[in-house]
């Protein structure tokens, strides 16, 4: 019970009676790409703005608005496959 984080007995013995387990899943690589999706959003924001207030976008905002994207695609196809083999379990 404490290794899975639950306080309560009563949680407990529900989740073990209706699951037969408790899956304790580490979600520190989420939230990690869920802050680098945040920081990309608000760079392709702030460009989109500069694009429609002033008329033009520099080609090293768009190439770094690429390598953000692809550091970020990297690691999200990465955890998908990991998440994908835990779910076949």
């Amino acid at each position: 019970m404490a290794e899975a984080g639950i306080r309560n007995m009563a949680a407990y013995m529900r989740k073990m009676a209706l699951n037969g387990y408790v899956l304790h899943v580490d979600l520190s690589p989420v939230k990690e790409l869920v802050s680098l999706q945040r920081r990309c959003s608000n760079n392709l924001n702030q460009v989109a703005v500069h694009a429609n207030t002033y008329g033009g976008i520099y080609p090293e905002d768009i190439r770094t608005l690429q390598r953000d994207y692809t550091d970020l695609w990297g690691p999200l196809s990465d955890l998908l496959k990991q998440l994908t083999e835990i779910v076949k379990m």
